[in-house]
């Protein structure tokens, strides 16, 4: 009879649990990045789980560089990264790696002064800023684009990343095609040989040494600005007008890119014509193999992707990020219905 009671107990806490519950404790996908959309993925991550209780997240934002260097290495199940791989990157990494874009943001100018005015700039004074040319607020060239704004005779004091990131990615690839100087001395790429400044690890890391250092100008995506209170810079587009960073100026600088986006969403966005476009704006990516190794975590990874460029779309702009256009979704859907196991397609049709 006890014998009975206790094995009638377990059958209810097994009905209890389900198998959703049972496969919550064992389907863990580990992720690992870019910081730039951590805000938005540390929101989908929970809002996913709630639809489906058997997929759990774990995500590393380490920044850009350090994806790359984990799904390389396939110690995680997918990457993140703000700055698409290069062909030889993609070369080692061995396999047929999908960049997936999933929403679009904005790399913005931020600082530290008194009373943090309202400032623009154009792309020369963030160049030769960033070279070490122009060292204090109150130079002629920043006062003449500024007039009427209140600026200290304090140093200019750059802060940028110390990882390997994609957010410095976005900012030196625009640099770099705005000014030839930038292009020979610096050039682009997930890490660069900074000519001047302090280095903060991540959005967190450079927003933070931004906040708590006077006259400090560094780089960050959007909502980390927003998050810590920090203001933003207008910048000078291609059309010379000063555009403030936005989810409408980000969109802006994404129009018709799906005309033009090459087969792999390998695509710079930096620098794009157009009256209402935002300068430094960037899709950023997951990178998942195109061929899983095991298929019931494949599978659960491919659902994600699809249902993050659809339902997931509606959380982005809350958080600062502009949604992927139409146009791109429909791309996107193609790319994750390529997705195999063991050359199965893991989503046959529509999840």
């Amino acid at each position: 009879m006890k014998r009975r009671v206790i094995v009638a107990g377990l059958l209810a806490m097994l009905l209890a649990i389900g198998p959703l519950g049972v496969a919550g404790a064992q389907m863990l996908l580990n992720g690992a990045g870019a910081t730039f959309p951590y805000p938005l993925y540390s929101k989908w991550f929970d809002e996913y789980a709630k639809i489906e209780r058997g997929v759990r997240f774990n995500y590393q934002s380490i920044g850009s560089g350090g994806g790359i260097r984990q799904i390389t290495a396939r110690t995680v199940d997918f990457g993140a990264t703000d700055g698409p791989m290069t062909d030889d990157q993609l070369r080692k990494a061995g396999g047929e790696l999908f960049h997936i874009p999933t929403v679009l943001g904005a790399v913005v100018a931020t600082y530290n002064l008194p009373g943090n005015p309202r400032l623009r700039f154009t792309p020369e004074l963030l160049a030769d800023m960033f070279l070490g040319t122009i060292t204090k607020w109150d130079d002629p060239r920043l006062r003449e684009v500024n007039p009427g704004v209140s600026v200290p005779a304090q140093p200019i004091v750059i802060v940028h990343r110390s990882d390997g990131s994609g957010t410095t990615y976005i900012w030196v690839d625009y640099l770099s095609k705005v000014s030839k100087e930038w292009a020979q001395k610096v050039g682009r790429g997930t890490s660069v040989k900074w000519p001047v400044g302090l280095g903060g690890k991540g959005n967190e890391g450079v927003a933070g040494q931004v906040k708590n250092t006077p006259g400090a100008l560094g780089y960050v995506e959007l909502a980390y600005a927003n998050t810590n209170k920090l203001p933003v810079a207008s910048i000078r587009n291609q059309a010379g007008k000063f555009i403030e960073p936005a989810i409408e100026s980000t969109t802006a600088a994404a129009t018709g890119a799906a005309k033009t986006m090459p087969a792999d969403f390998r695509v710079s966005l930096t620098n794009p014509p157009g009256d209402n476009a935002y300068p430094i704006a960037s899709f950023t990516w997951l990178l998942v193999y195109r061929d899983q190794p095991e298929p019931t975590k494949g599978q659960a990874l491919a659902k994600f992707l699809w249902w993050a460029s659809h339902e997931g779309q509606k959380y982005a702009s809350d958080l600062l990020y502009a949604p992927l256009p139409p146009e791109v979704v429909k791309l996107v859907e193609a790319k994750v219905r390529q997705i195999t196991s063991q050359g199965k397609p893991l989503l046959a049709s529509r999840p």
